[in-house]
């Protein structure tokens, strides 16, 4: 008989790999649809053409990411059946409810008024249009809403019980109310927003850099920055707030994420790791860079509050250390530099304004933007790895263990599905960017004809503004 530990394995790599190629996509979706809605109501309200060759232009790579998006979503569906059967037995009247009202209420929604988003410029009325664009919106965040609340479910698991190897719900409002939701959906969701801004921005910054187009470009890296002013810090804030209840609900993944294994003794701070390599034999760290009294004031609010010490919980309990540990840091250290990158862009428009001239003149400052477009994805990449690989052994946290929920499969049928895996989405992932880069090399087009009913006597007069 194989090794059912290895099988279980490699289902989770074939999941993790589906997982953080697919979430890619999403993130974008939702990010652009919220700034597709800004902008065409900024047109209706202006009738600045300006703002309608944003949208069509925009748009494009909003269609293209939702059609990578669907693709790559497909087989994470199929996976709860043929490699998650005992999870799917477990948890499947709560979870597969949840699931199901992704499909019918979000994705159903968003797929629903695509059509007239991207097909219906001259089929309806201007009024109409942006209606189609705020349900597409409200689709991707609904799914947003609806993912997090399951996975969320599976971190803090509420409204329910265990019985005889299933979870018998008792309140589907607990449940999809758990304590995780709130923390883990708005982090997600404004996680979206914070990527799509950093791509938006970055890719405006680059062309102004080159001389694409660099009007039409300043208007939406001025739109970028303004709305990242607001959403890089409070994402700060709400990555602290997170935190403080990972802490409350999950002890063990925060001592594995921090690498900390002693609980501190009343009176004394519990020092923050920079770097550690864990030791997970003698349950210390075979060394560290280390701050005093960080980790207390991180997770408590104070230079000597109590963080509990991997010590505390038992040893088939313990969650992986070094993959979360450094992943977390990664994400933190990309959230900081995007703050950093709004002050230092603040400190231009103070000193300079954000004028055409004034942003030539710091190619430094635009080749930072430019950078920063994977920046986002790779941060909730980071992220996710910490949530996910933090929760383990628990696939739904003190429930019901990762090893419990594996369906009994053939290594050798695992591995290929794994690799027709991994090369399908190297497929997806080259053809993306091959037409990615084609929209942003060839650019916006501001000389198409406007559409039929759109303000006939009113943008005649204001569309060449």
């Amino acid at each position: 008989m194989e090794d059912f530990s290895y099988v279980t394995n490699l289902s989770r790599l074939q999941f993790a790999l589906t997982t953080a190629f697919h979430i890619l996509w999403p993130l974008l979706s939702i990010g652009l649809s919220v700034f597709l809605v800004v902008l065409e109501a900024l047109w209706l309200n202006t009738g600045q053409r300006i703002y309608y060759d944003h949208c069509r232009f925009w748009g494009k790579l909003f269609v293209l990411s939702f059609a990578v998006g669907v693709v790559s979503g497909i087989p994470l569906e199929f996976q709860f059946g043929t490699n998650w059967e005992g999870f799917s037995a477990a948890t499947g009247g709560f979870f597969g409810t949840v699931l199901g009202f992704e499909g019918t209420m979000a994705f159903m929604l968003e797929a629903g008024f695509l059509g007239i988003m991207v097909f219906g410029w001259n089929r309806v009325s201007p009024p109409v249009h942006l209606f189609s664009t705020c349900m597409v919106a409200l689709g991707a965040s609904l799914s947003s809403f609806w993912i997090m609340v399951a996975n969320s479910w599976m971190q803090t698991p509420a409204g329910g019980y265990m019985e005889n190897g299933r979870f018998v719900l008792t309140s589907y409002w607990d449940a999809i109310f758990n304590p995780d939701w709130f923390w883990g959906f708005s982090h997600m969701w404004v996680a979206c927003l914070e990527a799509t801004l950093f791509v938006v921005g970055g890719i405006s910054a680059w062309s102004v850099l080159k001389g694409r187009h660099p009007d039409f470009f300043l208007k939406s890296f001025k739109m970028a920055f303004a709305a990242a002013l607001v959403v890089a810090p409070l994402q700060v804030f709400l990555g602290d707030g997170s935190g403080l209840a990972v802490a409350e609900h999950q002890p063990a993944k925060v001592a594995a994420i921090e690498s900390h294994w002693e609980t501190n003794p009343q009176g004394e701070g519990a020092s923050w790791n920079i770097a550690a390599w864990p030791d997970r034999e003698n349950q210390t760290n075979a060394w560290a860079v280390s701050i005093p009294n960080v980790l207390s004031l991180l997770l408590t609010h104070t230079f000597t509050g109590e963080v509990k010490g991997l010590r505390e919980f038992p040893a088939d309990e313990h969650p992986p250390i070094v993959l979360p540990f450094y992943a977390f840091r990664v994400m933190v250290a990309i959230g900081f530099a995007f703050v950093f990158l709004m002050l230092w862009t603040l400190w231009v428009a103070y000193k300079e304004k954000l004028t055409l001239e004034a942003l030539k003149a710091r190619p430094k400052l635009l080749h930072a933007w430019a950078a920063s477009v994977p920046l986002g994805f790779l941060a909730v990449e980071m992220g996710w790895i910490s949530r996910e690989v933090g929760r383990q052994p628990w696939i739904v946290y003190g429930m019901l263990r990762t090893d419990q929920a594996a369906s009994q499969l053939p290594a050798g049928a695992v591995t290929l599905s794994l690799a027709g895996y991994a090369a399908v989405y190297t497929l997806l992932l080259v053809v993306f960017w091959k037409l990615a880069r084609r929209i942003v090399v060839n650019g916006p087009s501001t000389d198409a004809p406007l559409p039929r009913q759109a303000f006939a006597t009113k943008e005649e007069s204001l569309h060449t503004a």
